[in-house]
């Protein structure tokens, strides 16, 4: 097996296939061979998980998947590293590679076409440019027993943040709605080339199988989440106000108050629980007008 985590075996591979990193598709390879490896084994993926992988560049996460995986189905934007791809993970049986963006897949119907019978997995070591719209992908796919990813440090950090944190954001109660986080380790600029400006995190997400809210409309939910953070160092009534012009200020006052906050409540200090709560009471309210 090709290690492609040996900057000495990389740089020529990459020289004479006349390869050029993209800044553009946010390209930084990992040379340090311990934290692919890592992944891998703190993703839990065994012989019993089929795993898409997300951006498998010239293929070290690739390679430690195939080892572990019953199955692995990787997508790659990049048409350029398919010869690359070849020489590093052509051995694998157990490898498919999907030269598509993975934004533009049906993955629900990837995942029952290839996986079947298998633990469905994703993992990615992610552009920082294109973090949020993948993991949206991944989580709304609502197919995926986990989701391990590497991250930037900070999205890492925001991913996993409590209530009332600096880090908490719509993008946090999103991210918690489908999953349940978990921090697993920093990677250190120098594991990549070209180094990039900042630290690296890797976080799994572990897909809930049960969303115990009794949410009466997902819609509203997400939307009552995005207008609360909008305004998150005013009043939540401020933020639902201007979020649904339609209850104006008396109207999410009231909504605030049925649901049993106090009506100076911030929403930033605001769980999935509580936040159910007042979307609820917004879908009672509007039945009411």
């Amino acid at each position: 097996m090709v290690n492609v985590c040996d900057i000495q075996v990389m740089k020529p591979l990459l020289a004479e296939h006349g390869f050029h990193f993209s800044k553009a598709k946010g390209q930084n390879f990992l040379i340090a061979p311990w934290v692919p490896q890592s992944i891998a084994e703190q993703a839990g993926v065994d012989d019993t998980a089929g795993v898409l992988e997300i951006g498998p560049g010239i293929g070290p996460l690739t390679q430690q998947l195939c080892l572990r995986a019953k199955k692995v189905c990787a997508v790659e934007l990049d048409e350029r590293l398919e010869p690359i791809l070849d020489i590093t993970v052509g051995e694998f049986d157990n490898l498919e590679i999907i030269w598509n963006d993975v934004l533009r897949l049906d993955l629900p119907a990837l995942v029952k076409g290839e996986f079947e019978g298998l633990r469905p997995m994703a993992c990615a070591n992610l552009p920082y440019y294109i973090t949020s719209p993948i993991l949206t992908a991944l989580l709304e796919a609502d197919c995926f027993e986990s989701v391990t990813v590497m991250v930037q440090k900070e999205v890492a950090q925001r991913i996993a943040a409590a209530p009332g944190s600096a880090d908490y954001s719509a993008f946090t109660v999103f991210c918690q709605y489908y999953a349940q986080p978990q921090l697993l380790f920093d990677v250190p600029a120098h594991c990549f080339l070209p180094q990039p400006k900042v630290t690296s995190a890797v976080i799994q997400l572990k897909v809930r199988k049960h969303r115990d809210w009794d949410i009466l409309d997902e819609t509203v939910f997400f939307r009552t989440v995005r207008a609360s953070f909008a305004m998150r160092r005013k009043k939540l009534s401020n933020g639902l106000a201007s979020g649904f012009p339609e209850l104006g200020k008396s109207g999410a006052a009231e909504v605030i108050a049925r649901a049993g906050f106090e009506a100076n409540i911030r929403g930033e200090m605001l769980g999935i629980p509580e936040f159910a709560k007042i979307a609820n009471e917004i879908v009672k309210w509007r039945e009411k007008q």
